[in-house]
């Protein structure tokens, strides 16, 4: 085991020793068409077992992928169409500030109706931003949108950051989108996935906030394929370890 894998493991033990369980979710952005990486993933998910939430934009989505998810996959919402509006010196956002909020909303209620009709029952109402990013303002109106869930990028400051919307956020992404947009390599994922699961034990981050997992199927090379194999491999034989399905953490029956 190399030094990465072993500092995982050994921080799992150190929750086991204090009588906790460690909790991971898995969710992948950008789905919308049919194709050979898409059918890998849920392979991947199906083959491991681990519940996969797949962020599907609504505008893009081919009615073909949703024939083909089994139950281990539950469908979130990944925006609206995934353009980008940001304004001059603005980071990439779906939702920029000059937006008037009604029309963010009906624009995410419109996508929201659209993808539960082609989704069925696998849909849960949850939005994962494109590019992580969403106007603190529109988050106590997402309810009124029809929203009941929000998930974003590093450790959330609330489970609960507005009346009827449950955050669960994502903190290990696994693609290096600054650089090479390629795998971070397996040292970088471990490291960060070991620092917020060191946060939470001591309670320096949300304790009840599960360690989520972003990956984005479309761009992964092989090196990223493998590491995700190894990893469901490696902590499923773990004690201790559970993985769990976007229903369960965002309270959806």
């Amino acid at each position: 085991m190399s030094g990465a894998w072993r500092v995982l493991s050994e921080e799992i033990a150190r929750w086991r020793d204090a009588g906790r369980s460690v909790e991971f979710w898995w969710r992948d952005d950008d789905a919308a068409r049919p194709g050979p990486a898409l059918e890998r993933l849920l392979a991947l998910s199906a083959r491991s077992g681990v519940p996969l939430a797949l962020a599907v934009v609504p505008a893009q989505a081919d009615p073909a992928i949703f024939s083909r998810l089994d139950n281990s996959v539950s469908v979130i919402q990944h925006g609206t169409d995934h353009a980008n509006r940001a304004a001059s010196g603005e980071k990439k956002t779906e939702f920029p500030a000059s937006e008037p909020p009604e029309r963010a909303l009906a624009r995410l209620d419109a996508a929201r109706k659209r993808l539960a009709a082609q989704a069925g029952d696998r849909f849960l109402a949850i939005l994962a931003p494109p590019w992580n990013r969403l106007p603190k303002s529109l988050v106590p109106l997402l309810a009124t949108a029809g929203f009941c869930g929000l998930s974003q990028y590093g450790p959330r400051s609330s489970a609960v950051p507005a009346r009827g919307v449950r955050q669960v956020n994502t903190h290990v992404d696994v693609i290096a989108w600054r650089s090479s947009r390629r795998f971070v390599g397996e040292d970088e994922a471990l490291v960060a996935a070991v620092r917020h699961l060191a946060a939470r034990r001591a309670g320096l981050a949300d304790t009840g906030e599960p360690t989520g997992w972003l990956t984005h199927h479309g761009v992964h090379d092989g090196a990223a394929w493998d590491f995700l194999g190894r990893l469901f491999e490696t902590t499923l034989a773990i004690p201790g370890v559970e993985w769990r399905c976007a229903g369960e953490l965002f309270q959806v029956t």
